[in-house]
């Protein structure tokens, strides 16, 4: 008969609790058995994160790297076909919940990183509902954005003139610059992922969430200490028109039709640079699912955890 651990009945022999006390994986702290953590064997990885991994590798060769076409395709063919649990969603946001209080007054957004390395990062946001993620810019980035879980509704913004100087209103105390929209829209998961380049594809956006939310998110390259992002109000075109604009668009609801009945030109809004909102709470918290691996030893060793 097995004997369980914790268990009622006759002790076990000296020998066998000896070994019990002595196995890996336990030690003993203050008298209170404390489990420490083994690294996952990388058979329990899931093989789209190694594939992802793998595609994001290829596709940053370096810092400043605007993966080509093909590269693209593979990593949105990937994170297409990816759900909550290739990243073992379940255990992701029970670690999250656990490391903030409930009685919070504002929505926290965790952020949990599941590998980084100075030319791309993949990242899981978890946001409750209600939660908002503002208008923020990705300079000199290429973002890919996958809502695993919930529904939320995504703006996003390019600029009209990416060189151009800002706009001086009100007295030249704010300064505007004018951008299109290029996405005003709600998404429910699963979905295919949303891909944003360093001037296009919409690469100011905001995120709101109407449920509880999960975007797994691969930025190429990564947020740091040189390359913070910036934050925007976006005010209705129409506000503040400029004759010097001509009848390029305008903004909060009203569109101008272009040359066919097939196309209408973007909504315009201007963006208006501000400080990192004091409503936004934002929070790290380690990952905690099995690590992705990608370095092959060879003769028997398995997969090596990356840099």
């Amino acid at each position: 008969m097995k004997t369980v651990e914790g268990s009622g009945g006759g002790g076990a022999p000296a020998a066998v609790k000896r070994r019990r006390r002595d196995a890996p994986g336990r030690r003993r702290s203050g008298g209170v058995s404390v489990r420490r953590r083994v690294q996952v064997d990388a058979t329990t990885a899931p093989a789209p994160l190694q594939r992802l991994l793998a595609a994001c590798r290829r596709a940053f060769g370096g810092p400043g790297t605007e993966p080509a076409h093909d590269d693209v395709a593979l990593i949105r063919d990937i994170l297409d076909k990816m759900g909550a649990e290739d990243v073992h969603l379940r255990a992701v946001t029970k670690a999250a919940a656990a490391s903030f209080p409930r009685t919070h007054p504002n929505p926290i957004i965790t952020r949990i990183t599941i590998y980084k390395c100075k030319n791309f990062s993949i990242v899981i946001f978890l946001l409750p509902p209600g939660a908002v993620i503002p208008l923020h810019d990705h300079p000199g980035m290429t973002v890919f954005s996958k809502l695993l879980l919930g529904s939320l509704h995504v703006t996003s913004y390019d600029w009209v003139n990416a060189d151009g100087p800002p706009v001086a209103v009100g007295g030249g105390d704010r300064l505007l610059r004018l951008a299109k929209q290029v996405v005003d829209a709600d998404l429910s998961a699963p979905c295919d992922a949303l891909v944003l380049f360093p001037e296009s594809g919409g690469n100011m956006h905001r995120f709101a969430a109407a449920t509880a939310c999960a975007v797994l998110d691969v930025l190429g390259p990564p947020y740091s200490g040189d390359r913070d992002c910036t934050y925007y109000q976006d005010l209705p075109y129409r506000h503040h028109h400029h004759d010097d604009d001509g009848d390029e668009a305008a903004g909060d609801g009203d569109v101008v039709p272009a040359a066919t009945d097939d196309e209408q030109k973007p909504r315009l809004g201007w963006l208006l640079e501000t400080r990192k909102p004091k409503e936004l709470h934002m929070y790290e918290v380690p990952y905690r699912g099995p690590p992705i691996l990608w370095k092959k030893r060879p003769a028997v060793d398995s997969w090596q955890q990356g840099p």
